[in-house]
This record gives structure tokens, C-alpha cells and sequence, in this order.
């Protein structure tokens, strides 16, 4: 071969190799966004809960406006707790051992769980009452390792819970709160319960709840001694029973206030707390930064920004309580 022939073919080969080089970003960006992302999800409900399905339109939408659209460029994995820690671990094991990009967390059972598996894959939670002292995070601002996300309620709520439920009721004199002690951390709400009921001169009662059974009993044994009202606070047992509390509660004609607007909307006199769907909204922007390559540590935990007042006024009505003009103004929602 003459040395000029050579010396065309290996600049041929040169050109070659370099138009690889400079093609192959191009190849790898273009098959980066075409990449499936993984997302799971765990959900404190059984899936036919009503309470369910809003929860999964806000996140799906929210996310579609971020760009991320299901059965395109993401794979959303959802599994339903229904308020059993067995479910819970079940579900942490299985799904860490999945490897999901990002794992969104309700309630801190599921947290919990999560927490208990994994130190790395990024989970955003949502749901969850004052995550530091909980030790999930290291700090609101600054929470470090794998977690991070939206709390729902802090303690010194207990307070306008109270207040609100004796607008509703100006005789009433007591007032039952019912908690999981399992699925919310309470120390913090009963330290102020006693105070924050004694400038509104009401007696107290505090009852921990597991279930069904011993829901039935602590409302029933507070409504034979006392004529007073009824506070749930947050948990996943009180979600999936929340008819029953409801029922309870019409039964004994007790006014009841609730933490989350579903509460009111299934029969519930008073909701009053975050609004669950924005918060799903919320935790897509956190979900869209992460799979974008932000660290979940760096991410500082979200207070809400508001919170939402729900009247059942048909339920007012039911128990012969006139809901005072104010209220009726300030009302998200009232349900006739």
C-alpha cells in the first residue's frame, strides 16, 4: 500500500471514530429521554377507599404539568396500606427490593416502614406530624439522608380544633379525643390539650385507638358519661374507619370535628386541616426534582400553606346547631 493511500485511510477512520464521538451525547440524551422512570407510591386506604382515587388524579396531573407522563417516560407503582402495619412492611420490602427512583410515602406507618428498609432510595412523604422529633429527618431545613417531604399538622392545632368545635356548640362542656398512638405521634397535641381546653372551660378526655372495636368503645363510654363533643386527630386508623366515627357520632347527636375534608365530606359536621389533593400536588414538585438529580436531604420538609374549613351544614342541621355567620363566610366549602 502506498504511504498516500495509507495516509487517506486512516483519516477516513479518524473521521469516522470522531463523528462516533460527537454522535454518541446525542445518543445518550436522546435515550435518556426516552427512559422509563420508576415511581412508587404507598397509600394509607384500601384502593376502593373514595378517598383513594383524588389523591392519584392530583399527583398524575400534577406531574403531567412537570412533564412526566404515565405509560411514556414514567411507570407509577401503587400499593395500598388500608391502615396494617403487616401491609406496610410488606410493601417496603417489596418495593425497596424494586429499586425505584423515588418512593412517595402517606402517613408515617408508611414512612416508618420505608425508613426501616432503606437509608438510600429518596422517599418523598406526605401526611406525616412533625418528622424530627419522629427522627426521619435531622432538620426542617436541612433534613440529610434519603427523606424528605410535607407535614400535615403541629401540635398547637389542637387548639383551633377545640375552639372551632365550641363555636359550633357554645354549651358544650367536654371533649373526647380519639388517636392512634401507633400511626400519630400524640405527646406533642396531649401537652396542650389540657391547656388549650381549660381557656375554653371544657373538660378532656384522651382515649387511644387500634381499631374498629376499641373506637366503638371509646366513644360509646364518653357518650354515656358525658354530653360533650368528639376530635380525631390524623392517622390512617381513623381514615379507614371514618364512617364508623361518623356514625358514632350522629348517633349520640355529638358534634365532631375532623382533620381532613373527606371527614365532612362523608357526613362529618367540621373539617378543618391541610387539603389533602394540594398536598399531592406539592409532593409532585418534590418527585420531579429528585428524578431530575436533586437529593432528597437537601430538600427542606414543607409546612402547609393552607388549610381548609369544611361545614356539613345538613349535619348542622341534623344535630340542631345553628353554624354561626362567620363560620358560614369563612368556609371553603360548605356541603348543603
Amino acid at each position: 500500500m502506498s504511504r498516500s493511500l495509507g495516509a487517506a485511510m486512516r483519516r477516513r477512520e479518524f473521521i469516522g471514530l470522531a463523528g462516533g464521538a460527537v454522535a454518541w451525547p446525542v445518543v445518550a440524551r436522546a435515550q435518556k429521554e426516552n427512559l422509563v422512570r420508576h415511581i412508587a407510591v404507598v397509600l394509607p386506604m384500601a384502593e376502593s377507599d373514595p378517598a383513594a382515587l383524588p389523591r392519584i388524579k392530583a399527583l398524575e396531573a400534577a406531574l403531567e404539568k412537570l412533564g412526566w407522563s404515565v405509560g411514556r417516560n414514567i411507570r407509577i407503582d401503587y400499593r395500598w396500606g388500608a391502615a396494617d402495619a403487616d401491609r406496610f412492611r410488606a410493601y417496603a420490602a417489596e418495593l425497596v427490593g424494586q429499586a425505584p427512583e423515588v418512593i412517595l410515602a402517606t402517613g408515617m406507618p408508611a414512612l416508618s416502614a420505608l425508613r426501616d428498609r432503606t437509608l438510600t432510595t429518596p422517599i418523598v412523604f406526605v401526611l406525616v406530624v412533625d418528622p424530627v422529633s419522629t427522627g426521619f429527618v435531622q432538620s426542617l431545613a436541612k433534613p440529610g439522608g434519603n427523606i424528605t417531604g410535607f407535614t400535615n399538622f403541629e401540635p398547637p392545632m389542637i387548639g383551633k380544633w377545640l375552639s372551632l368545635l365550641k363555636e359550633f356548640s357554645p354549651r358544650l362542656n367536654s371533649v373526647l379525643l380519639i388517636y392512634d398512638p401507633d400511626t400519630t405521634p400524640v405527646a406533642g397535641f396531649l401537652s396542650l390539650l389540657k391547656s388549650s381546653a381549660a381557656a375554653l372551660t371544657l373538660q378532656t378526655s384522651a382515649i387511644p385507638v387500634h381499631g374498629s372495636a376499641e373506637i366503638s368503645d371509646a366513644v360509646n363510654s364518653f357518650a354515656v358519661e358525658s354530653k360533650g363533643g368528639l376530635v380525631t386527630l390524623p392517622c390512617p386508623t381513623a381514615l379507614v374507619n371514618r364512617d364508623l366515627i361518623i356514625s358514632l357520632a350522629a348517633q349520640h347527636r355529638m358534634p365532631a370535628i375532623y382533620p381532613y375534608n373527606y371527614f365532612a365530606k362523608s357526613g362529618g359536621l367540621v373539617s378543618y386541616g391541610v387539603g389533602v389533593v394540594q398536598v399531592y400536588q406539592e409532593a409532585a414538585t418534590y418527585v420531579d426534582r429528585i428524578l431530575k438529580g436533586e437529593k432528597p436531604g437537601e430538600l427542606p420538609i414543607q409546612a402547609p400553606t393552607k388549610l381548609e374549613l369544611v361545614i356539613n351544614l345538613k349535619t348542622a342541621k341534623a344535630l340542631d346547631l345553628t353554624v354561626p355567620p362567620s363560620l358560614l363566610a369563612g368556609a371553603d366549602e360548605v356541603i348543603e
